[in-house]
């Protein structure tokens, strides 16, 4: 040990008695809340099924961290805001850390450090990566039991800023991306897939596939579920509405406005423009008409939403393949509860900060992004059970803050780890009903 970490530091005085403060105060951790995060993981069996999805090239008996231990460490390391492979060297000691990553505090046996977490993540293969992919919605339909209905489909951007392979510059972005498709459940907001792109692919690249695997296997868990899928603009494409209308699947997905869709629009702006006048209030009217674009093989529902403010008008466009429902009922009750997704992708990207992708290799950067999405199941299924709770909609900030960063010292006795955590800490009933509820969860 450094022997600078032996000396007192001298602070000023407070009522004529001295301040002093050494670091003898024992093991010491700011994160004995992380505690929270092994026990979700452990009732959901989360790492563990993601380890039997890796194959191992490492000789058996030359090995120190197991592949549960390398991701349970890496996966919590992330959940506690700790993205990078970078801070392992500094916090593979940490005993709170090595007890929920599986290892014992007082072990001499300290968690893998940045090299070897490098490795690990540039071992994966895509044949890896697509049993992960399938883990993924493995682990959404153990969740969730009963059918759900809404599927929100969206593409973001993930900046690159070094050499990092199939980085592009995107002249959307005006940037160098990578460009993630992810797909969620736009009721709970749980993701069913996240898949890594290059920079220069269309929003709408491989959606098609992707969500024909996801339709596939949730007819199959839930007979005679009905599917609402909701998009941008960016998905607005021919094989998508085939693919929806041969699935049996409701669409709801945004148009990039064009002259076409303004003249039919047209009489209902000028409605809507004499309104504005007369009142000077915000006028908000609603229509629908059958459209054929030039590359659709025949004609389809198009909602229009027509506004006229102070500022002037905004108009906005559907497609749709529901027929009974009125247009201002699939504007605001169902396409427009798609925003809520925006707030999911800024908590994985923010919060977990799934846009780390800094490894050179495509395939290992395909796996970090998977490593940040199985960290975020971990926050979402923590506000599972804090429903009823005034944290039941908190950010995974606030619930990071609140419930995990606890100042704790952790004792290991011959038959029992003693976590004593910070006596004035505020929450304390809150974090005792947290742990109950987990346990008394079904598995």
């Amino acid at each position: 040990m450094d022997t600078f970490c032996h000396k007192q530091m001298i602070f000023k005085s407070l009522f004529r008695k001295r301040v002093v403060a050494d670091f003898r105060g024992g093991r010491i951790t700011s994160d004995g809340g992380g505690l929270i995060l092994r026990e979700i993981d452990e009732r959901y069996g989360l790492t563990r099924e993601i380890a039997r999805c890796l194959s191992d090239p490492r000789a058996s008996a030359r090995v120190i961290h197991d592949l549960h231990t390398l991701l349970r460490q890496r996966v919590f390391s992330i959940g506690l805001d700790y993205e990078d492979t970078n801070d392992a060297d500094t916090l593979r000691s940490d005993p709170l850390l090595k007890l929920i990553s599986g290892r014992l505090p007082d072990t001499s046996i300290d968690l893998a450090s940045q090299p070897t977490l490098c490795r690990f993540e540039n071992s994966i293969t895509r044949r890896d990566l697509r049993r992960l992919a399938d883990r993924l919605l493995s682990l959404y339909l153990k969740v969730h039991r009963g059918p759900r209905q809404v599927i929100v489909i969206d593409a973001t951007d993930d900046p690159t800023h070094g050499h990092q392979q199939l980085s592009f510059f995107h002249g959307y972005f005006e940037q160098h991306i990578y460009h993630p498709l992810l797909v969620f459940d736009g009721i709970t907001g749980f993701p069913m897939a996240a898949v890594l792109r290059p920079g220069n692919t269309h929003a709408s690249h491989r959606a098609v596939a992707i969500l024909k695997r996801i339709v596939r296997r949730l007819k199959r868990a839930y007979p005679g579920v009905q599917i609402v899928l909701r998009a941008d603009a960016g998905f607005a494409l021919p094989a998508l509405y085939r693919f929806c209308e041969r699935q049996g699947i409701h669409d709801v997905i945004a148009l990039i406005t064009n002259e076409r869709l303004r003249k039919k629009a047209a009489k209902l702006l000028a409605k809507a423009e004499g309104q504005f006048q007369q009142t000077k209030q915000k006028q908000r009217l609603f229509t629908s008409f059958g459209y054929r674009a030039g590359s659709w093989r025949r004609s389809r529902r198009v909602i229009a939403k027509v506004e006229y403010l102070d500022k002037g008008p905004n108009q906005r466009f559907l497609v749709t393949n529901l027929k009974t429902f009125k247009p201002q009922f699939i504007y605001d009750e169902i396409y427009v509860l798609r925003g809520d997704v925006e707030n999911r992708i800024k908590e994985l990207k923010l919060e977990l900060k799934a846009d780390r992708l800094s490894c050179h290799r495509f395939v290992a950067n395909q796996f970090r992004l998977l490593l940040h999405t199985f960290a975020y199941y971990l926050f979402l299924l923590m506000r599972r059970h804090l429903a009823g709770t005034e944290l039941e909609t908190a950010q995974v900030g606030t619930l990071r803050l609140v419930l995990l960063k606890i100042g704790a010292r952790i004792r290991e006795m011959r038959h029992r780890i003693w976590i004593h955590l910070a006596s004035g800490y505020p929450y304390q009933r809150l974090l005792v009903s947290l742990v109950e509820n987990i346990r008394a969860a079904p598995t």
